[in-house]
């Protein structure tokens, strides 16, 4: 190891121990037996022989967290010295130290705050945020300096990612938990007062369960995670260790926090919790940078295969461009079209859930996070289709089978608008909001355009579940929860979504042919499309009035959900009609394409209209 990747090692090591002594600070309530700052007390540096154990819990934790700041500068120091020609080092070195200075004014309001549930999140959020930053800095130490053209497919490289980030995401829901104090609302586990959807009494019942659910989301993310590895990464040793750490570590961390409840918060489990916890982490972030870096040095595959483990073919270079065409190509990588449409959904149900008009600045930060969110996903979504992009009509015009963008930097592009939305969604909305976008982004990319969209004549039908979460997160952002009418509109779009895809399919059924895409048009045939599209198009109509009774709606929205859905229904006929003509259901598709994006834009403006404007109904 050169001296720098000792420091590092050690950096990483001390932050880890910096965290799992924090922990114990936490349980023991240390974190006020220091009254002042930086010291414990006025005028002397280390306590006196009569303090108490939380005395010197907590001069330990600062003891330490200042040994964690020197190695960080050391390192950030060398990183000037010996890698001052390598940026993907220097840059994130001088970062930590910024990080680490930031981490200490945090420690610091938060002793003056009386440790706070919101100061204590942020502070470990920021100290997980440096764990992470820290362990790509020593990874990425260990590879070359210059990484030649383009290596293999980043396409386990994106699992892992959204593996590391539900984790991030589920490490702040258990911090808000005890926040809160809600973590022995119940006494049992792994049910719940017996059961496993209890009553959401309070904030702290909801904040409990909701932490219990996500960590089995996450715990299935992870466990998949490791299998996929077994089975696509066997040349990767250091890829299939990593991901097998944290798949076999997540079940006995999700028993310690069982014993958590069952030993009454003893300190052992909250400490091991957490400090396994931060391990899981930490495998999968050094997960994502070795696949990313193993992926970029491997030897270029010649073709690019639907599964998570295969590669992608080289093509050609990327043209030179001016700045003002490189930014046009970034941002048409995000889709911009269908952010509106998404965006359309969003706002309406904030209003809903209002029944007025939400606070702007919170319908501001919900509609940047939510945009980002779907940036990533599409932009992440064109890299892993630029090979059938570039053999349709429609969408060879894309940055990438264009050559406007580097492949490799739409995917760090994706990810990075990814992380983005995430950190805005926590910070102005909150987490559950953040979560819910975090879910859409994976399940629009993993399960939609990875699994399902070269696979089965169904992709659409399930993996719009992805497009139908705005109306969801925006409901969260104004409850911070999810009640049934933010149900029943995660169901009307999720059951608008494939008429109004297969009429677009039916026009470009060609193209899909063309790339081996198994959409209906291509696989069943125009007859069964558009029968299929008719009875699509009766579930959609039938939502849209029971949302009319779940959600108390007024006149103005059930005209509208009458009049709009009628019409719908009859433009539907027309094309199941026409199904065995393929010029007149062409044409006829077409206008219902165009129709349901004036359908929903409009049922969903009555929803906001509605809410603003009671009209009761007998």
């Amino acid at each position: 190891m050169t001296r720098f990747q000792k420091v590092a090692a050690a950096s990483v090591a001390t932050t880890f121990a910096l965290v799992v002594i924090g922990v114990i600070v936490r349980s023991t309530n240390s974190g006020v037996a220091c009254p002042t700052w930086p010291g414990c007390f006025p005028g002397q540096f280390l306590p006196g022989a009569d303090a108490g154990a939380n005395v010197w819990f907590e001069w330990v934790h600062r003891t330490v967290a200042v040994l964690v700041g020197l190695l960080v500068l050391g390192m950030a120091l060398l990183a000037v010295l010996d890698n001052r020609d390598r940026p993907s080092i220097l840059w994130p070195s001088l970062a930590a130290v910024a990080l680490v200075g930031f981490q200490a004014w945090l420690g610091r309001e938060t002793v003056r705050l009386g440790n706070t549930g919101e100061s204590v999140t942020a502070h470990l959020a920021t100290a997980m945020a440096l764990l992470a930053l820290l362990l790509f800095v020593l990874a990425r130490s260990t590879f070359p300096a210059r990484l030649g053209g383009r290596g293999g497919s980043q396409r386990f490289t994106l699992l892992a990612a959204f593996g590391a980030a539900t984790t991030f995401a589920l490490l702040l829901f258990g911090s808000h938990v005890t926040a809160l104090n809600a973590a022995l609302v119940f006494p049992d586990w792994p049910l719940m007062n017996g059961s496993l959807a209890p009553a959401l009494a309070n904030d702290e019942t909801f904040a409990h369960v909701l932490h219990r659910w996500v960590a089995v989301i996450v715990g299935v993310i992870v466990v998949g995670i490791a299998v996929v590895a077994w089975r696509t990464q066997r040349d990767r040793t250091a890829v299939v260790r990593l991901a097998l750490l944290a798949g076999v570590l997540f079940p006995i961390q999700a028993a310690v926090g069982g014993a958590q409840v069952l030993t009454s918060l003893a300190a052992w489990t909250q400490t091991l919790h957490l400090a396994l916890g931060a391990f899981i982490w930490g495998a999968l972030v050094g997960l994502v940078v070795v696949s990313y870096y193993t992926a970029r040095t491997a030897v270029q595959a010649q073709s690019y295969g639907p599964g998570i483990g295969t590669g992608g073919r080289a093509g050609r270079e990327v043209r030179t461009a001016s700045p003002g065409d490189t930014i046009r190509a970034y941002v048409a990588l995000t889709k911009p079209r269908i952010i509106e449409l998404l965006l359309v959904t969003t706002v309406p149900a904030m209003v809903l859930a209002q029944r007025g008009i939400p606070r702007l600045d919170l319908v501001w930060w919900t509609l940047l996070g939510g945009s980002l969110a779907a940036g990533s996903a599409n932009a992440i979504n064109c890299y892993l289709d630029r090979d059938i992009d570039e053999l349709m009509a429609r969408t060879r015009r894309r940055p990438l089978p264009a050559h406007e963008v580097e492949p490799d930097n739409a995917v760090l592009f994706g990810l990075g608008l990814g992380a983005l939305s995430f950190g805005v969604l926590v910070v102005f909305v909150n987490l559950l909001a953040a979560f819910l976008a975090l879910l859409a982004i994976a399940f629009y990319v993993v399960v939609y355009t990875v699994l399902l969209k070269r696979s089965t004549p169904q992709n659409i039908v399930i993996g719009g579940a992805a497009g139908a979460l705005p109306p969801v997160i925006g409901w969260a952002a104004v409850t911070g929860n999810v009640g049934l009418p933010a149900l029943i509109l995660f169901a009307l779009v999720f059951y608008w979504t494939p008429p109004h895809f297969w009429a677009l399919s039916l026009r470009i059924r060609r193209d899909y042919a063309a790339a081996g895409v198994p959409m209906l048009p291509v696989v069943r045939g125009v007859p069964e499309t558009t029968r299929q599209i008719g009875l699509y198009s009766l579930l959609l109509v039938a939502i849209s009035l029971v949302l009319f009774a779940v959600a108390r709606m007024g006149a103005i929205y059930l005209a509208a959900a009458v009049v709009l859905g009628s019409a719908f229904l009859w433009q539907a006929y027309v094309l199941w009609r026409q199904g065995t003509s393929p010029e007149a259901s062409t044409a006829q598709a077409i206008r219902l394409y165009k129709y349901s994006i004036s359908y929903l834009s409009l049922l969903f403006l009555a929803v906001a209209v509605d809410a603003l404007i009671v009209i009761r109904v007998g």
